[in-house]
């Protein structure tokens, strides 16, 4: 499922997460899986990952950075 963490985007269902990827290919790596219910914000503040539920409580779970490393899109080949 694609999230959006721009922190006022809220989540359209219920998921249960254990990383985010960014499209640049890094990831937050969290160090134990979160639940998101619909309605929880999701966003980044310093590098951290801070989620605000539907209540108004903030969270911010524990995790780390990683790199990912892409092969990339590679196209089939053409066939004549």
């Amino acid at each position: 499922m694609r999230l959006i963490a721009d922190g006022t985007t809220a989540a359209s269902r219920s998921v249960l997460m254990n990383e985010l990827e960014t499209d640049a290919g890094h990831a937050f790596e969290l160090d134990r899986p979160l639940f998101l219910a619909v309605g929880d914000r999701v966003g980044f503040e310093d590098g951290n990952l801070v989620v605000t539920r539907a209540s108004g409580e903030r969270l911010r779970p524990a995790g780390s950075w990683s790199t990912r490393c892409r092969l990339g899109y590679r196209r089939p080949a053409a066939t004549a």
